[in-house]
């Protein structure tokens, strides 16, 4: 058997998501067991932009280790983590994954670079599909199509064998897979069917498997940033509404500047790449009493989402008060403005040819955006210049028969002009106002979470993920919430989600009380009463009349469930005979409901119950009672057939239903 018994295990059902060890009350020697199992926690923050990992051994919890510097790097964007790119051959094998991706991509010479799959910024596509399946496909850089799984399969293949390179070099002595937790962080906001498929990917890339499903966790961004944010000491973060020196420098000085002090305390300390984490509760949680409440803002490359939670004391355990919510309001919106731009520039027919023609030289023109995009602040006042790439300006006169330069004169774009160096010009305002549709959309969100009853005395707001280092945001989130809460930044704050991910593989009981995002239930035959159901739902079966499709309702969206609580319900087969129980799971976003007929309400998965190999000598009415968990980072359930006390095996499908 293995080290430590899950309830499920025990019962000789390797097909059940166990509960996570934590969460077992009585049996006090679980945890030790596990903290045998796995020597290591590593976790990766799997971005829209970028990606990377950190790891902690078990013996030592208060090291945080971020992972080796890499390959490459770009001007202005100095960082621990490596673009989420990913290169296939033209035989859509595996190449390369990051700097070494891109970098390969772009010295291949136009002719041949057509027929490799270039990927990038790939993650979104998860969020943005409505009816996501394992068959879902990912469109590369040349236009050819590759699934979706394969994608994510090879990306997660990749960090696993960096990690695992990295620690068995660190101590000497090859490191098993067996020997690690694994921690995949995504948004809040994704619902349950893109969660499963970054589980059902990293089974695909080798890191757990079904048999041993507790070997991986779903962490939750803004969940992991919060965790870590309760960690803080005074000089790792930016106070963004205090009028004392915060680091050693005075707020006087612009935000801007204060990062950059902040930037290089912390890479004097870079070598190292080890952060302590206080086992104290950090000093921001001097100032924090029970029932505190504070909201984390991720953003990201691909979305923002954000979480309230309240601390509880003495053990610091957190608790949601509001649903997660959020949207795709990542900095990916700045690259899509300026996209736009182009467009009206040079025209939109133009810019899509050259995006199919010269794929590498189009993800040059925009690495050329990203580093000037970062050089954006709210009190700039020189101009900002983007380099063309030559076979942007060649292909260009080629298309049209005039030159970029004339196109820019020609166009009524006053704020863009041409430079004789071959460069794009933007003024700061022109540039500021790429960031204004996202950035806006981000204060309004967070403008109508604040107005929710829930939300009231938020004392922190901390402002984590990559878009967070950009000033304009900093400054458009405290001047629309300085009044109301302290707005604040840890530093490094795009490992901040990273390092939250390692400490919560580390205690994933940490988070006591969750919000469901949506209402969760089955459709039920009920008795048909009269005057309370309507006529049309009457069904008669053998002289019992029915009304149909009655919501069995589990949870309702938004209600508080806590960690390890269990929703019970009990089937029966329809036959004695029958081995397999398939039952449609339903959600809606309303909280009051009554059919699944209703406008709102979709089927968004199944519930499989195998009855297979359970003794068939039982009584011919069998009960199968089932429970499921809705307080943990992903949906679970377990069922047992009543009679015989056994285990059955239960299945819940939020993917291939």
């Amino acid at each position: 058997t293995s080290a430590y018994s899950s309830p499920a295990k025990s019962l000789g059902d390797p097909g059940i998501t166990p509960l996570s060890p934590s969460h077992i009350g009585k049996d006090s020697d679980a945890d030790d067991a596990v903290e045998q199992l796995f020597l290591v926690v590593v976790a990766i923050d799997f971005g829209t932009t970028s990606s990377g990992y950190a790891y902690s051994f078990t013996k030592e919890p208060e090291c945080i280790h971020v992972m080796r510097r890499w390959e490459g790097g770009d001007p202005g964007v100095s960082n621990q983590k490596t673009p989420t790119t990913i290169l296939l051959t033209p035989e859509r094998k595996f190449h390369s994954f990051g700097y070494a991706a891109r970098d390969f991509y772009h010295d291949l010479d136009p002719t041949e670079s057509k027929h490799w799959l270039y990927f990038e910024k790939f993650k979104m596509k998860l969020h943005t599909t409505g009816n996501l399946t394992m068959e879902t496909d990912l469109t590369a850089a040349n236009g050819k199509k590759v699934k979706a799984l394969e994608i994510f399969a090879y990306a997660l293949q990749f960090f696993k064998e960096q990690a695992l390179k990295e620690l068995s070099d660190q101590g000497g002595s090859d490191f098993e897979n067996t020997e690690v937790r694994w921690v995949i962080t995504v948004p809040a906001i994704w619902k349950q069917p893109a969660k499963q498929f970054m589980r059902q990917a990293a089974y695909k890339a080798g890191m757990a498997s079904p048999e041993n499903p507790e070997q991986l966790i779903i962490a939750l961004e803004p969940e992991a940033a919060s965790i870590y944010c309760r960690k803080l000491r005074l000089h790792q973060m930016i106070d963004l509404s205090s009028r004392a020196p915060v680091n050693g420098y005075s707020p006087s000085d612009t935000i801007g500047t204060g990062f950059t002090q902040g930037k290089e305390h912390v890479r004097r300390n870079r070598q190292s790449r080890t952060f302590m984490v206080e086992n104290v509760i950090g000093e921001i949680w001097s100032e924090l009493e029970e029932g505190d409440r504070y909201i984390v803002v991720d953003s990201g490359g691909g979305t923002v989402d954000m979480t309230v939670h309240q601390i509880r004391l003495p053990e610091g355990h957190l608790k949601e008060l509001y649903k997660a919510t959020g949207g795709p309001y990542g900095s990916l919106g700045v690259d899509y403005e300026f996209e736009k731009l182009l467009c009206k520039i040079f025209g939109e027919d133009f810019i899509e040819q050259f995006k199919i023609k010269r794929p590498a030289a189009w993800v040059d023109l925009m690495i050329a955006f990203e580093s000037r995009k970062r050089a954006a602040a709210p009190d700039r006042t020189n101009p900002l210049n983007i380099t063309l790439p030559f076979s942007f300006i060649d292909y260009y006169k080629k298309f049209r028969g005039h030159s970029v330069e004339h196109a820019l004169r020609k166009s009524n774009v006053d704020f863009v002009k041409w430079s004789s160096q071959g460069m794009l010009r933007m003024s700061p305002d022109a540039m500021n106002a790429l960031f204004k549709p996202t950035i806006d959309q981000i204060v309004q969100h967070l403008s109508e979470v604040f107005d929710k009853p829930e939300v009231t005395n938020v004392k922190f707001l901390f402002l984590v993920g990559g878009f967070a280092e950009s000033p304009l945001l900093q400054q458009a989130v405290q001047s629309a919430f300085g009044s109301r809460c302290r707005v604040i930044i840890p530093q490094d704050v795009g490992l901040t989600i990273l390092k939250g991910a390692v400490l919560f593989g580390l205690d994933p009981a940490v988070i006591k009380v969750r919000r469901s995002p949506l209402t969760y239930g089955v459709g039920v035959l009920n008795r048909f009463v009269e005057g309370k159901h309507p006529p049309e739902k009457l069904l008669v079966k053998d002289g019992t009349r029915w009304c149909t499709d009655v919501f069995d309702k589990f949870i309702s969206a938004d209600q508080s469930v806590a960690l390890g609580e269990t929703v019970t319900r009990s089937y029966t087969p329809a036959k004695p005979s029958q081995l397999v129980i398939v039952i449609n799971i339903y959600s809606s976003e309303q909280d009051n409901v009554s059919f699944i007929t209703e406008p709102g309400v979709k089927k968004c998965g199944t519930l499989r119950l195998d009855l297979t190999g359970t003794d068939a000598s039982v009584p011919n009415r069998r009960e199968i009672k089932t429970l499921m968990q809705f307080g943990d980072t992903e949906i679970k359930a377990m069922a047992v057939d009543v009679a015989t006390s056994k285990s059955v095996k239960v299945g819940i499908d939020f993917l291939n239903y």
